[in-house]
């Protein structure tokens, strides 16, 4: 009797919590070139904080090889816009709330698969109240923001939900 439990099928599911689809026997390696910030209006450790979080994301939540150029996939684009937009303005004609929002252009190619390939514009923003101003703000949003985006690009490239 114990031995007819052994004789059942048995199935298994696997699941991936890394939140990829990525067949690694085709792909095994992404290059990330460098995201100029070629906004108007420059926050000059953006263009770094940026990349760097891209690559983060991608060397955690994959087993992709980073590379410098010529990856099985490839990303590369530039910051658009860092734009500040007065939000809730108040009978004093000043703005209660001001809405901080980031633009990247991607350029995303898969060498294994040039159907999945895309040119597409991210954003994401943040807003903050009058009792600060944007020099008090700007790191802890940005990171933020730039958190979002990377989720996004990632979530559009490699998840494929």
């Amino acid at each position: 009797m114990l031995l007819a439990g052994w004789a059942l099928p048995s199935c298994t599911i696997s699941y991936s919590f890394s939140g990829s689809s990525i067949d690694y026997t085709k792909v095994t390696s992404i290059s990330i070139k460098d995201f100029p910030n070629m906004s108007p209006l420059v926050y000059a450790p953006l263009s770094q904080k940026f990349t760097e979080a891209l690559k983060d994301k991608y060397t955690r939540q994959t087993k992709l090889q980073l590379l410098r150029e010529g990856g099985d996939l490839d990303l590369e684009g530039e910051i658009t816009n860092y734009t500040l937009t007065p939000q809730a303005v108040k009978e004093d004609a000043y703005a209660s709330q001001t809405r901080l929002t980031i633009t990247v252009r991607v350029r995303y190619t898969n060498r294994t698969n040039p159907d999945e390939d895309f040119e597409q514009t991210f954003s994401a923003y943040q807003e903050f109240g009058n009792e600060n101003t944007i020099d008090m703000v700007q790191e802890q949003l940005c990171e933020l923001i730039i958190s979002e985006i990377v989720d996004q690009i990632y979530n559009g490239t490699v998840a494929n939900w």
